[in-house]
């Protein structure tokens, strides 16, 4: 094909996009749409528990929207790190929904879905012979490390998803997959040079994130040729800019010139960017450097332990101008009464006291530049980690009474100095991101399996009565 068109409705399958734009990106015609549904910016517990970022209600209706497009122009639906995590039982939700969707509207097409999540005797097996690789910063891995892990996935490259096309799929639900992957896929089937269609890739992976200011997740859509490919938002209202373009190469990148995957990197260094509207830009000159070895990027995560929070203010202009020397104490005070319950050998490795101070450096931590204290008030949150809720509640009791009353020395009698609005809150299982390595693969659909069937049945044709 000279030109394929490519629909993103959004960054984020659950965020949501106006059907109107949907319905003005469906007048341009495209050749495929591509709906991203995962990352790891949620966190590590969607991981770990194969729960949804998103609520299904949310989901559900992103799914609608986009699959009917799609059968309305028998086009190609792709869909990537489903479930937000994109493990097992979170592809198994998006493929219920999407059924339950195709009974609903009677439609049918050819499903395939795509699996990621990974064995850990297999992860042990090439652990062993040398085929994982660290990246930088990358923890500590071994078979520890793996046996305690609750679910690993590969991250997708395009591959997988061309061979479910040619394998004749109208739908396509993949695992874990890079973002790009999901939008390169077609184009690189049809033909269009890695250059373009990855990069054309990443500006579609986020929606209208793109655009000069977006106000809502909305759709981008790509007309991508030989040489160069045009970005638009369908939306009148957006703005496409070369500067807005361009700068989408920061995101998620430590490099903007250079963004690897899993077959190769896409190089931007002699990129440009060219209005051809007040809406419209054009993308040349980008390059594709292909690796010598196909690599897929594993993602894990574990279980930390339990979790308890407390949330407190402060007003006291006195605790606000000595507040580190008082928490110190308070953590002191806070051990002192944990060996009273549990006895000498529960010690401060037992648990997790993490102390955020909003008004102070709650959000940069030790990076915060600006060191003076200006509020008249802070917001303390309190993080209690152990290895059983039971625990964790326990402590989260300890510091809410100590920290209520803990004195200063320009205090007489007793005083509370923090108000808390809630009692504690029981946050439950918390899980921290273990790996960040990728493996040495043969072949790119080594590590995933592919099945494909076919969804729904043919409707018949409705009798109307004269």
């Amino acid at each position: 094909m000279q030109e394929v068109r490519v629909l993103s409705p959004t960054g984020a399958c659950g965020a949501g996009y106006l059907e109107a734009s949907f319905e003005k990106a469906l007048e341009l015609m495209p050749h495929v749409i591509g709906m991203d549904a995962g990352s790891t910016d949620p966190g590590p517990s969607y991981l770990g528990t194969g729960k949804t970022a998103f609520p299904l209600s949310a989901i559900k209706r992103d799914l609608r929207i986009a699959l009917k497009g799609a059968r309305k122009l028998n086009i190609p639906f792709i869909i990537g790190s489903a479930g937000t995590a994109g493990a097992d039982t979170q592809l198994d939700i998006f493929a219920k929904l999407i059924r339950e969707i195709a009974e609903e509207e009677e439609l049918s097409f050819k499903l395939a879905l795509l699996y990621t999540e990974q064995s850990k005797a297999y992860i042990v097996e090439k652990l062993r012979i040398g085929k994982i690789r660290a990246l930088d910063p990358a923890p500590l891995l071994d078979e520890d490390v793996i046996a305690r892990t609750e679910h690993i996935v590969g991250m997708m490259g395009a591959e997988p998803y061309i061979e479910a096309l040619q394998a004749g799929a109208d739908v396509i639900i993949g695992g874990r997959a890079s973002d790009t992957a999901i939008f390169a896929s077609f184009p690189l089937l049809q033909g269009i040079s890695p250059a373009v269609a990855w990069h054309a890739a990443k500006i579609l992976e986020c929606g209208a994130a793109a655009v000069v200011n977006r106000k809502t997740p909305d759709c981008m859509f790509a007309w991508l040729r030989q040489d160069h490919f045009l970005v638009q938002a369908p939306d009148p209202a957006l703005r496409c800019t070369p500067q807005s373009i361009a700068s989408h190469s920061l995101y998620e990148n430590a490099n903007p010139f250079r963004l690897v995957e899993c077959s190769g990197v896409l190089d931007l260094t002699h990129s440009t960017y060219e209005a051809v509207d007040d809406r419209t830009v054009m993308v040349s000159g980008s390059g594709f450097i292909e690796t010598d070895q196909y690599t897929v990027k594993l993602e894990g995560a574990e279980l930390v332990g339990y979790q308890s929070i407390l949330i407190g203010s402060i007003r006291d202009s006195l605790i606000i101008n000595q507040v580190d020397d008082w928490l110190d104490r308070l953590r002191s005070r806070i051990q002192v009464r944990c060996e009273m319950i549990y006895g000498d050998e529960f010690t401060s490795d037992e648990y997790l006291l993490h102390i955020r101070v909003y008004g102070k450096d709650g959000t940069m931590g030790p990076l915060e530049p600006e060191k003076m204290i200006t509020s008249h008030e802070l917001c303390i949150v309190f993080e209690v980690t152990a290895k059983t809720q039971e625990i964790a509640n326990t402590l989260a009791g300890i510091v809410r009474h100590q920290a209520l009353h803990l004195p200063i020395p320009e205090w007489s009698g007793l005083i509370t100095g923090i108000a808390c609005p809630y009692n504690q809150l029981e946050r439950g299982s918390v899980y921290r991101f273990n790996l960040n390595h990728v493996v040495e693969v043969d072949d790119p659909m080594e590590m995933f399996r592919l099945s494909v069937a076919d969804v729904g049945v043919s409707v018949p044709k409705k009798e109307y009565a004269a």
